[in-house]
């Protein structure tokens, strides 16, 4: 049993709607997070909007080498679900910084988990 990677879930309440609901925001934010936190984009980010209702806002999708980065937002709440998993090690206050810089929440809620691979 050993360390595989490591998974940053971070939920966001009270964002910016502009900045949640703006799919040029949301690219730039994947760019941006992407470098800040040492990592290689493998491709172009994949940014969805749909959904009814309540459940109506974008999906941000951004494979990286090491794994990926998700992401949804609500239009309805001006919440923010953003989720990082990586092999490689990042540093958490570079994200939360970038979380903030890009959809500034009123409200952010992480957990760090170890994520172990069994032998």
């Amino acid at each position: 049993m050993k360390t595989w990677g490591w998974e940053l879930v971070c939920d966001l309440g009270g964002c910016d709607f502009w900045s949640i609901t703006n799919a040029d925001n949301i690219r730039n934010f994947s760019k941006y997070l992407v470098e800040a936190i040492d990592m290689k984009a493998y491709g172009e980010a994949i940014i969805v909007h749909f959904g009814e209702g309540d459940k109506e806002g974008y999906t941000l999708i951004q494979l990286i080498s090491t794994s990926n980065i998700s992401g949804h937002f609500s239009n309805d709440t001006c919440s923010a679900f953003i989720n990082i998993f990586s092999c490689k090690p990042f540093e958490k206050q570079v994200v939360l910084d970038t979380l903030k810089q890009f959809f500034n929440p009123r409200f952010i809620n992480t957990t760090l988990l170890d994520r172990i691979a069994y032998f």
